[in-house]
């Protein structure tokens, strides 16, 4: 068994509305420039990993076979994952287990969805299933009303400002602007964020992420076949993993994902760094109150003082910890099966340098953070130059 796993390839398809393409082929988009830049043919690898959150947009029973197919991997092994949200970083850990239990050395993960094909109010409709469809579906909540309880709570408890939340949405725009890939390319002022059209009290148009389609793709692989790939192997050091109870009415607290918590401990345990190690951070900002609760749940700043660290400027790039400078969920876009590999696409190109004008000078240790549902998926990953 090999003791070290390593990312040797990556790519991505363009997030957006994708009318052009289908699944299989904002698969391909993505796959082909990710074994490009491991210089690897799909015969090459050992197994493939696709996540994909759900059937309906797809439009395809077991649509990971169609992406496992399409990209040429032919008669290899091919697993599909699912969680919610956090379906790409689940594809992530898969394949980490896979070449650390010795069933393979080379392992591609691609995650992918098409969103916008069924339209937004039955994207809506389906999303909101992944409530508990007893007690919390039927009665008509959906994921910006879920986010909408934790921001009122954290803003009853802590003073958090509406400025503040829109400050998140600022920052995302900004860097989403200068990444190619990102869904909405365009910067966006303070007082167009605190004035956009409320959607789910007191979220408004710019708190929220966007429904999008998009595709990216990682190939992961042992030690020794790394060190043979490629000069710049980026070491997934640290994996941690957690959940939470299914209805958020029976957590003792709406003010922080205590799965990010325990995923985070782990993570952190298993990489040997603390919370000051990480040079940057892809986190899960569904909503702008979700990149807030996360300052505090990976420790980056106390509990409480989450608006505070947005508004003095600390997860800009040149501030403690630059977050989510690829444009995040929220400018970038959430294809839901793509959202994990993405991240961990954003964190290669910062620990190679790759990252342009929103490169974080001299990064070493990156963290990406991947929530499914509200909390009842959650994974951290710790990756290493």
């Amino acid at each position: 068994m090999t003791d070290r796993v390593a990312v040797v390839g990556i790519g991505h398809a363009k997030f957006g509305k994708r009318t052009d393409a289908t699944i299989r082929e904002l698969a391909h988009e993505a796959a082909t420039p990710a074994l490009e830049d491991a210089k690897l043919t799909a015969t090459e690898i050992d197994a493939s990993v696709v996540g994909i959150a759900g059937d309906v947009f797809a439009a395809q029973g077991s649509p990971g076979a169609v992406v496992h197919d399409y990209v040429g991997m032919g008669s290899k092994p091919s697993f599909r994952v699912e969680a919610a949200c956090a379906t790409g970083s689940a594809g992530v850990r898969t394949a980490w287990s896979l070449i650390r239990a010795g069933l393979a050395q080379v392992v591609l993960v691609v995650g992918a969805e098409t969103m916008t094909h069924v339209g937004t109010p039955m994207a809506t409709e389906w999303m909101a299933r992944a409530g508990d469809t007893r007690w919390e579906y039927p009665y008509g909540i959906t994921f910006p009303g879920f986010y909408a309880l934790m921001a009122t709570r954290h803003m009853h408890e802590f003073g958090t400002s509406r400025m503040q939340l829109s400050m998140v949405s600022v920052k995302s725009h900004k860097y989403g602007a200068m990444n190619p890939y990102a869904h909405l390319q365009k910067e966006v002022s303070l007082e167009e964020a605190m004035k956009s059209v409320p959607i789910c009290q007191p979220l408004n148009l710019y708190d929220c992420c966007l429904i999008s389609d998009g595709a990216a793709a990682v190939v992961m692989a042992s030690e020794e076949r790394a060190k043979k790939i490629t000069d710049t192997p980026v070491w997934l050091r640290g994996l941690g993993a957690g959940s939470d109870t299914m209805m958020i009415n029976e957590r003792p607290s709406l003010v922080g994902l205590a799965a990010t918590k325990v995923a985070a401990e782990h993570a952190y345990k298993m990489a040997t760094v603390t919370p000051g190690d990480i040079d940057v951070a892809c986190t899960h900002d569904c909503f702008s109150i979700a990149e807030i609760m996360s300052y505090e749940d990976l420790g980056f700043c106390k509990k409480g003082e989450g608006g505070k660290f947005i508004e003095e400027g600390q997860s800009y790039v040149g501030g403690k910890v630059p977050v989510n400078v690829d444009g995040g969920l929220k400018s970038k876009g959430h294809p839901l099966g793509a959202t994990g590999v993405s991240m961990t696409y954003e964190i290669v190109k910062q620990l190679r340098g790759e990252a342009g004008k929103r490169q974080v000078a001299g990064a070493e240790v990156g963290l990406t953070h991947n929530v499914g549902e509200t909390g009842q998926y959650c994974f951290v990953h710790v990756y290493k130059r």
